[in-house]
């Protein structure tokens, strides 16, 4: 395994330099102490778990020594936020530490919370042990759900005081990606009118992650098809997962199709369809139902963008070509959803009135407000002739007779299915997991680690990181939300 000093540095974001990144230097917090370690994400890189115990590995993540290699950058990007765009973003409380070269690829070692950069504006570049928690917690749940997604290193705590609504612990979280690129940061040289930085940022994202296209004889047209296609994928798995981002503003959409910038996020308990986890979200713009339709509103704006680079000379081309690309994120996004319910209800073959199921259990499971991920877990364990397993699903039904109704059409349908009871349980819970990260269970971990106490974040870490198994002494993660957790409530700020 790699020790810290052998680490292999190639930092192809920080090369880029101006008006791409500004170079910065981490500001260490006071105080700093290594709160959670994840050997999952470290393996990434081809380092030891025992990496954690190097008596500078804190001191060097904080910022207090450095690395041979290291090139702090901060992005520029800019975005829509809420529909409006703002012409000026970048990473305010970011910055990539540098870029490591390993075992598994390219990996970007990002700070989250390192203090002032150029694009801090009126913040204070900290993050605070609430939000750091929560992001270190689901980045690391929605890889084990095997969704694309930043990772999660390791995040520091602290002494340092940082005022949100109220004074708050400081603490650092190291996230990983191959790329934070985002669509903002493409909209900003396009807005700027800035076409030679435009076209050397999209040379270089083709170059470095989708090389496969520099054979292509129209790349840009095809990155903005790469770039459609991840992110119909990737929001086709978060409605099957009961996944709700809660800001999903143009500069929080990753390029590579990964679930980037964890704030306000929420998995669905009682199903409903227009769930609303964002507190400061007061018009619902990115309710749980309209994230697909918000996830096409963003490709819009990043196929924008790309316009001068689609037809350099023929601007009414250029629009047509990006309209017929977008044209496309429907049927990939139907194709990732149907394929990904047909697999959550066991079903192998293809049948034309499968949608219709699909629906109509979605409905049902609306007008009955059953919790989504339960449902599907204990339908895992469902079989016709098991009156215990019939009666685990009907439990979680105010109108049984409904449920009846539905099971019905759904054993009808598993009678033209191949596959036997057995094998199709086994199929349906690697689909359905057992464990998703409620708010009420970060919450629990928020409140003992600001008392001290990191081992609810040690033990939901290890938990979600296997959200399929069964782990029988993790069974109380399992259950319905407690009655409290209704009044959680998430913003911006978490």
């Amino acid at each position: 395994m790699t020790t810290l000093d052998q680490l292999h540095f190639v930092n192809r974001c920080a090369a880029l330099g101006m008006p791409f990144v500004e170079q910065v230097q981490p500001q260490p917090l006071q105080d700093a102490f290594l709160a959670s370690f994840n050997p999952r994400a470290a393996a990434l890189l081809g380092l030891d778990a025992s990496i954690a115990e190097h008596p500078d590995f804190v001191a060097i993540i904080n910022g207090d020594k450095s690395l041979p290699g290291f090139a702090p950058v901060a992005m520029r990007y800019s975005g829509h936020q809420f529909g409006h765009y703002v012409p000026q973003l970048g990473d305010g409380r970011a910055m990539v530490l540098g870029e490591v070269s390993g075992p598994h690829g390219h990996w970007e070692l990002q700070l989250k919370g390192s203090g002032l950069t150029p694009f801090s504006r009126m913040g204070d570049g900290r993050a605070v042990l609430r939000s750091t928690i929560r992001e270190y917690l689901c980045s690391e749940a929605m890889a084990g759900l095997g969704i694309s997604t930043t990772r999660a290193l390791c995040m520091l705590g602290s002494a340092e005081e940082v005022y949100r609504e109220q004074v708050e612990q400081g603490a650092l979280l190291v996230r990983m990606a191959p790329s934070h690129l985002r669509f903002g940061s493409f909209e900003i040289f396009f807005h700027n009118q800035q076409y030679d930085a435009l076209q050397k940022l999209a040379d270089f994202v083709i170059a470095a992650h989708f090389p496969a296209l520099l054979h292509s004889d129209a790349p840009y047209l095809a990155l903005l098809d790469e770039v459609i296609a991840r992110t119909a994928r990737l929001i086709a798995q978060w409605q099957l997962v009961g996944f709700a981002h809660g800001v999903m503003n143009s500069d929080n959409m990753s390029v590579l199709g990964l679930t980037l910038d964890y704030g306000p996020f929420g998995f669905l308990d009682a199903y409903d369809a227009g769930f609303i986890c964002n507190h400061s979200d007061h018009q619902g713009r990115y309710a749980f139902d309209q994230q697909p339709y918000i996830g096409l509103w963003n490709l819009h704006c990043f196929a924008n963008a790309l316009l001068p680079l689609l037809a350099p000379d023929n601007p009414e081309q250029a629009v047509e070509l990006a309209r017929a690309a977008l044209a496309r994120y429907q049927g990939i996004f139907d194709q990732t959803f149907n394929a990904g319910m047909a697999a959550k209800l066991g079903l192998d073959a293809v049948m034309p009135a499968d949608a219709a199921l699909y629906k109509a259990l979605l409905d049902l499971l609306q007008t009955n407000r059953v919790d989504y991920t339960l449902f599907f877990r204990r339908l895992s364990a469902y079989t016709p002739a098991d009156a215990t397993s019939a009666n685990a699903v009907r439990d979680l039904f105010l109108d049984r007779a409904a449920c009846d109704h539905w099971l019905g059409t759904y054993q009808q349908r598993l009678s033209h299915e191949a596959v036997d009871d057995g094998q199709r349980q086994a199929n349906m819970r690697q689909v359905n997991p057992k464990y998703v990260l409620r708010n009420y269970m970060a919450q629990i971990a928020i409140e003992k680690a600001e008392a001290g106490d990191f081992s609810e974040v040690e033990r939901l870490l290890q938990l979600l990181q296997e959200p399929f198994d069964e782990h029988p002494d993790m069974h109380i993660y399992a259950g319905h939300p407690p009655a409290w957790a209704d009044k959680i409530s998430v913003s911006c700020s978490s």
